[in-house]
């Protein structure tokens, strides 16, 4: 993998959305029940209970989309003692729970700090310049319809899963759709994890393509990661559909600036 750190595409306008955005994924990640143990990697049964309790209420759910209807016993945030030991209580719910609205506030969820800094890092990178071009309101409009798409995509092909699906990168991925469409010969500075960081500056093109090549690379072996983590059908329907929208806009999509010096090596890096 490659790891985007910045491009050389400046915006003309200030990306507010996109701010908004990530401050607000940010919010809502801190005050998710639990956090703290992923931060430490020592979190509690209590604190487990109670951040499944929270994502069963708030995350999207492959088989309540589908079928639109809530299970029979959901966890409640207590712990118990069963015949296996301790556990997390189950009970049949006690609020109403709209599969639909559970798709958008899904998308400001994220299962630790890794999953959460990795999508606000290419939020931040990609976001400002696919705004800048389609402007604020339809920018925030094609992010939730990105996700929504993502999320529904991947409950169509697992159908019959019980696992919370969490995490903006559906929304994200269409982002990268997007840039990839508007702004394929923009340079992006990555980090090369190859024994020591390389810094190169490469295309778009070369960047996004990569990464979305991966996801349907790891998507084409099973919807969800071997870990059983990562949707990356999610991320792939999502790229396709920010593709898909942007590109009506390509024509009239002023061209990024001509990047200076060297493409890669150290005396390129003041050129950032």
């Amino acid at each position: 993998m490659v790891i985007p750190v910045h491009d050389v595409n400046p915006a003309r306008r200030t990306p507010w959305v996109t701010y908004a955005l990530i401050l607000a994924n940010v919010l809502v990640f801190l005050f998710t029940p639990g956090m703290t143990g992923s931060v430490t990697g020592d979190g509690s049964l209590a604190q487990m209970c109670d951040q499944q309790a929270f994502l069963d209420h708030w995350a999207a759910v492959p088989q309540e989309l589908l079928q639109h209807r809530m299970p029979r016993l959901v966890p409640t945030g207590a712990v118990g003692i069963g015949p296996q030991g301790p556990g997390c209580v189950v009970a049949p719910p006690g609020y109403d729970k709209s599969p639909e609205l559970s798709v958008l506030t899904a998308m400001f969820l994220h299962g630790g700090w890794l999953h959460l800094l990795g999508n606000m890092l290419f939020l931040w990178i990609f976001g400002n310049n696919v705004e800048d071009r389609m402007g604020h309101l339809p920018f925030l409009l094609f992010y939730g319809v990105c996700g929504y798409a993502a999320t529904y995509g991947f409950a169509l092909l697992n159908a019959d899963s019980a696992a919370p699906l969490i995490g903006a990168s559906g929304a994200i991925a269409g982002v990268l759709g997007a840039y990839l469409v508007l702004y394929p010969r923009a340079r992006v500075w990555v980090l090369v994890p190859f024994l020591i960081s390389l810094p190169l500056r490469l295309p778009a093109w070369v960047v996004l393509g990569f990464w979305f090549v991966l996801q349907a690379v790891y998507s084409s072996g099973g919807a969800v990661s071997h870990a059983g983590t990562v949707a990356y059908v999610a991320h792939v329907v999502g790229f396709v559909v920010g593709m898909l929208i942007a590109w009506p806009l390509r024509r009239g999509t002023p061209p990024p600036p001509e990047p200076r010096g060297l493409l890669f090596g150290r005396r390129a890096r003041p050129g950032w």
